[in-house]
């Protein structure tokens, strides 16, 4: 599998039917307040996808700057983006100089590139040295994942990479990243994801959001993980 046969399938399937952006999601504004972006801040997201975490650090007074390999997302941000910037360009090759960001992110996509650790040496590398560096992925110890209800997501077609907590951290580790901190995603909280669905798949995703506010984070369906360079934590 090449890079151009992944560009196709998103610019393809992935997002040939994706509406235009709505309303900042109640997430992503809480997202955006818990990691305190402000102005001035240079804010880099890996992996945008039609930017709306961008938007919601933009609304914070924050620079954004996304890449995502995929065209047709990149469009899509750039009818609700107006401040900023949006490139159509490959995780594994940024085209930025070194040492420029405060944040890096990179949401619910690292897991689906086709060199993972490629791209995370180069979040690093464009990472000031006192920045931080949030990164989703899913877990491996999912629960649901585990009892056989989920197989996970249409972007299996491609590439989606699962690993336990304990590997992630090698993973980051390895990249030169040491971990601070991680928490539950809980964007499932939301109507918004409940109802994206069949009918009578409503009360199990129901359930399944209402379980994730108790399960222990081993259990957790994705992870954030806020991450530092080594360099400045002194670990390793």
């Amino acid at each position: 599998m090449n890079m151009d046969t992944v560009r196709r399938f998103y610019n393809e399937i992935y997002y040939r039917d994706v509406p235009p952006p709505g309303t900042i999601s109640r997430h992503y504004r809480c997202l955006a307040l818990r990691m305190a972006v402000s102005g001035g801040h240079r804010v880099l997201d890996v992996g945008c996808g039609t930017a709306e975490w961008l938007r919601a650090v933009h609304d914070q007074g924050a620079i954004p700057i996304g890449i995502d390999l995929s065209q047709r997302a990149i469009s899509i941000g750039l009818t609700s983006l107006h401040e900023g910037t949006l490139l159509a360009a490959c995780a594994e090759n940024l085209p930025f100089g070194t040492g420029q960001f405060d944040l890096v992110t990179c949401l619910g996509s690292l897991e689906h590139f086709m060199d993972m650790k490629q791209a995370l040496l180069e979040m690093v590398r464009v990472a000031r040295d006192d920045a931080r560096i949030l990164i989703l992925v899913p877990n491996a110890g999912f629960l649901t994942r585990r009892l056989g209800f989920y197989k996970g997501t249409i972007q299996n077609d491609m590439r989606e990479v699962t690993m336990t907590l304990d590997q992630w951290k090698m993973v980051f580790e390895e990249a030169g990243l040491h971990v601070k901190k991680r928490w539950r995603d809980l964007h499932i909280l939301s109507w918004r994801w409940i109802s994206l669905s069949k009918a009578w798949h409503i009360p199990f995703r129901v359930l399944q959001a209402a379980a994730l506010i108790v399960w222990p984070l081993r259990w957790q369906f994705q992870v954030y993980h806020l991450c530092e360079k080594k360099c400045l934590s002194g670990a390793g």
